[in-house]
């Protein structure tokens, strides 16, 4: 598949920096390649937090001082509010994703509207932190999904490399996919929760170094895309 091909996610995906303009908003996907940014990477991981892979991914980012941007869901953060301390703590960003990961084609704005406040609402009572970053589930952002995020003062957040881990994809597969999708600037699409058993600590164990010795920075998203 190609570049653009595979970046739009919303019923394909997005395409460079763009800030692609539906409406007049902007969706961030892919930054700008530009000399300040081509060498940067930004990590995500979505669906969290998870009671053991959150923290696992956690200490691997630490041990090569990584920053990452973790969209979480609010009945998750709910029920692990010290992983969500540990990743503000640690100098993480944290996205909203929504309470209930909600099937949100065809939901109504005050429904979805409902949900990022719900979550943002739970975030900040606990934490303090303010959430300014919004991934819609399954990378679903409409005409009412876009209008609810402008409406809320959220940017919309998609990804350039999708590693399906959740599925969960082999530990070779997730290598794959991003070694041979990244060029710089990219958003990268994980998730630190999956049902099954993940694979996606011992790929990034893999691909942060090789990534690294390449020359690759990670930033969080907000570093990306300013």
């Amino acid at each position: 598949m190609g570049k653009i091909g595979r970046i739009l996610r919303c019923a394909a995906s997005v395409l460079t920096l763009l800030s692609i303009s539906v409406s007049s908003f902007p969706i961030f996907a892919k930054a700008k390649i530009e000399s300040d940014t081509k060498r940067m990477i930004a990590l995500t991981f979505d669906d969290g937090p998870h009671g053991k892979y959150t923290d696992e991914i956690l200490d691997i980012l630490g041990e090569y001082g990584i920053k990452a941007t973790f969209f979480v869901v609010g009945v998750c953060a709910e029920k692990y509010p010290q992983i969500i301390a540990r990743e503000i703590a640690e100098g993480h960003e944290i996205g909203n994703h929504t309470y209930s990961h909600i099937h949100i084609n065809g939901a109504s704005d005050s429904v979805i509207a409902g949900e990022i406040d719900k979550t943002e609402q739970l975030i900040f009572e606990s934490s303090g932190y303010s959430t300014t970053l919004f991934r819609p589930p399954e990378g679903v952002c409409n005409d009412t999904v876009r209008s609810v995020a402008k409406n809320m003062n959220y940017s919309l957040v998609l990804w350039t490399v999708d590693t399906r881990d959740w599925i969960p994809s082999s530990k070779e597969s997730i290598i794959n996919t991003v070694m041979s999708e990244v060029d710089g600037g990219e958003i990268i699409l994980m998730h630190d929760y999956v049902a099954k058993n993940s694979n996606t600590p011992d790929a990034l164990r893999v691909i942060i170094p090789k990534l690294l010795d390449m020359g690759y920075t990670f930033v969080t998203v907000s570093e990306l895309i300013k």
